[in-house]
C-alpha cells in the first residue's frame, strides 16, 4: 500500500504541468496604438503581469486555478484568461502558441519553457516574463515546493532546464 501511495504521488509530481481540463483557442490580438501611442499589446501584457503577480505566495496545487492553489500553467492560463486571452491550460500545449523569440528580444508578457524532467524530454514548465533589462529575464512561476514565486532566469537551475521564449500577445 504504501508503494502505491509513493508512485502515486511521484507519478503527480512527475507530471508537473503536464495536466489537462479544458483546452480553449487562442483569441488573436491585434496590435494598435492608443492615444499615448503605447501599444495596446503593451498594456494588456503590463495587466496579466499585474494579475498573476496577485498571486504571488500561493501554494502549489496539481490542477489548481485559484489562490488556494495553482501549478504553473494554471498560473499563465487565469492570468491571459483575466485579459480575455484564452490559452491551452497545458505548457506544453502553450508551447505551440504565439511565436517563438529570442531569450535577448524577451518582454514583459512573454512566456519561458521549460524541461524540468531531463529523463522525459516533453516541455513540463511555464513561466510569466515580469521583467527584462540588460539580459537578466524575470519571471513568475509556480513551484511544487514554493508555490507562486519571481525567479530569474540566472538561476542555474532554471538556466539549465530552459528551452524557448515564446509571444502570444
Amino acid at each position: 500500500m504504501k508503494r502505491l501511495l509513493l508512485f502515486s504521488f511521484l507519478a503527480v509530481v512527475m507530471a508537473s504541468c503536464g495536466s489537462s481540463r479544458n483546452v480553449t483557442k487562442q483569441k488573436n490580438v491585434i496590435e494598435a496604438t492608443t492615444h499615448t501611442n503605447k501599444p495596446v499589446t503593451s498594456r494588456t501584457a503590463n495587466k496579466i503581469v499585474a494579475y498573476a503577480k496577485t498571486f504571488e505566495g500561493t501554494r502549489y496545487k496539481f490542477g489548481g486555478t485559484t489562490k488556494r492553489g495553482m501549478d504553473c500553467s494554471g498560473l499563465v492560463y487565469t492570468s491571459f484568461k483575466n485579459e480575455n486571452i484564452g490559452l491551452p491550460r497545458v505548457s506544453r500545449d502553450m508551447a505551440k502558441q504565439g511565436k517563438r523569440i529570442s531569450l535577448r528580444n524577451a518582454e514583459e508578457g512573454d512566456l519561458v519553457f521549460f524541461q524540468t524532467n531531463k529523463s522525459r524530454r516533453v516541455i513540463n514548465h511555464v513561466g510569466l516574463v515580469v521583467e527584462s533589462r540588460r539580459g537578466v529575464v524575470k519571471f513568475i512561476h509556480s513551484t511544487t515546493s514554493r508555490g507562486v514565486i519571481v525567479s530569474s532566469l540566472d538561476e542555474n537551475y532554471w538556466n539549465n532546464a530552459f528551452v524557448e521564449v515564446r509571444r502570444i500577445i
